[in-house]
Parts: structure tokens; sequence; C-alpha cells
């Protein structure tokens, strides 16, 4: 019933891997020895930072939709019980609320 969802969240973990690894690079690169060029590099870590830590938490939410998928538990609401919708589904494929347990 969610083949294409399915797809689709497999295509986003692969993609937030990706990225996860190059942040996690950018971050492992040596400084300049300018200390000027330093200060640039130190804010342009903190970006980097949370960027990874958004990155993992979104690869961490598609992993579990996945689980749901595999578990046929996907498109339910953790919290009522009711079905998602699938407008919510398509705009945020890994909810794990419909949109009144949401608000």
């Amino acid at each position: 019933m969610y083949e294409e969802k399915y797809k689709h969240l497999k295509e986003l973990e692969k993609v937030l891997v990706s990225r996860l690894a190059g942040v996690s690079s950018d971050l492992s690169s040596e400084h300049s020895a300018d200390s000027a060029e330093q200060v640039t590099e130190r804010e342009n870590e903190d970006v980097l930072r949370n960027l990874k830590e958004e990155t993992h938490l979104e690869l961490k939410q598609v992993r579990a939709a996945l689980k749901r998928i595999e578990t046929d538990e996907y498109g339910i609401c953790a919290k009522c019980g009711e079905e998602i919708s699938a407008a919510r589904l398509d705009a945020l494929p890994y909810a794990t609320l419909c949109i009144r347990c949401a608000s």
C-alpha cells in the first residue's frame, strides 16, 4: 500500500546519509593559520554542527517511518490511532501524528 512512500523514504535516507558524511568531513577539516580566517571557520563550524544535528534527527525520523511501513503501523497517528491524511504524509512523510493531534 505504501510502496511509493517506502521508495521515497529510502531515497531521502540516502540523501541524508550522504549529507551527514559531507558535513562530518567538513567539520574534520584543518583550520587556517590566519586568525581572522579562524573566526569565520568557527562560525561556519557552528552552522555545520547545527546542520549535522538537524540531519541526524531527520534521518532518525525517516528510519522510524521505514520501520513503521515494515510493521504496518505507517500512516496511523501515534496519539489517537486515527489515520494520518495522505496530504499530511505527502508533506511530511515521516509524520507520526495526524494534523489534529499535532496542533
